[in-house]
């Protein structure tokens, strides 16, 4: 059987009268890889805030390999393995492909031994892996500020797999990307799966189509509705909820 990694019980998030989340269940196990979809005030930034600490919820309980973690800061949400990727690349635009990568894979987090000593072989063989993974290796020296939207995006994911989270949070990871990046894309994502535990959010119907993995829909704070790509589209009750609405805006 496989390991459940995440369970979200019960989660109910209030900002004043206004209920962001509501009675959200949600259940993410080992190496799965998810997409989570739904129109603006669906929920889904709270939705990551609340897993990552950012947000504590008013009700319910988030499990983490079976242990709660709504007293935890987002600091030691972090180092317990959850890593999460904003909608804006933040990468260290003056410094190279490489040393982002340097500085990312580096163990102890302390700032005079990053600053101070040269990578380990061992670091530098998973960075060169890490860069051939997401087709930046011929921009090893490259100021990280000097690449394509795209690419710095691909970059950002690199970095926040170096740090070997557990579960990978990717926030609209193909915001402003062309056709051929959206691909790319997908298809990194689809290849960290299994070995990480990745969920992603995003709009963009052709992306998350791509990615070929079970789909949950938020809707007004809760799951509406979950499956397969034919099953979400195909539900009595998401063609209700967003009837008349494009399809693009439906994703």
């Amino acid at each position: 059987m496989t390991e459940l990694l995440l369970e979200l019980k019960g989660i109910t998030v209030k900002f004043g009268g206004f209920k962001a989340l509501d009675d959200l269940d949600l259940i993410l196990k080992a190496g799965e890889l998810r997409a989570v979809i739904g129109p603006n005030g669906a929920g889904k930034t709270t939705f990551l805030d609340v897993i990552t600490g950012k947000v504590r919820p008013d009700e319910g309980d988030v499990l983490f390999k079976g242990k709660s973690i709504l007293k935890q800061r987002e600091h030691r949400i972090a180092r317990l393995g959850i890593g999460r990727k904003f909608q804006s690349p933040r990468v260290f635009e003056k410094l190279s492909v490489f040393d982002n990568l340097a500085l990312a894979a580096a163990w102890p987090k302390k700032p005079m031994p990053l600053l101070l000593e040269s990578t380990k072989r061992a670091e530098t063989e998973r960075i060169n892996q890490l860069m051939s993974i997401v087709n930046l290796q011929t921009k090893s020296n490259v100021l990280a500020g000097s690449l394509s939207h795209g690419q710095k995006q691909w970059l950002e994911i690199s970095m926040l797999v170096a740090q070997k989270p557990d579960l990978l949070l990717v926030d609209e990871p193909v915001a402003g990307l062309t056709d051929e990046e959206t691909d790319l894309t997908a298809d990194l994502l689809k290849s960290l799966a299994g070995e990480n535990t990745v969920l992603v959010i995003d709009h963009d119907m052709d992306f998350i189509r791509r990615l070929n993995s079970p789909i949950s829909v938020l809707h007004q704070g809760h799951v509406l509705c979950e499956g397969d790509m034919k099953t979400i589209q195909t539900d009595r009750r998401v063609i209700e909820v967003y009837l008349g609405q494009p399809e693009q805006e439906i994703l």
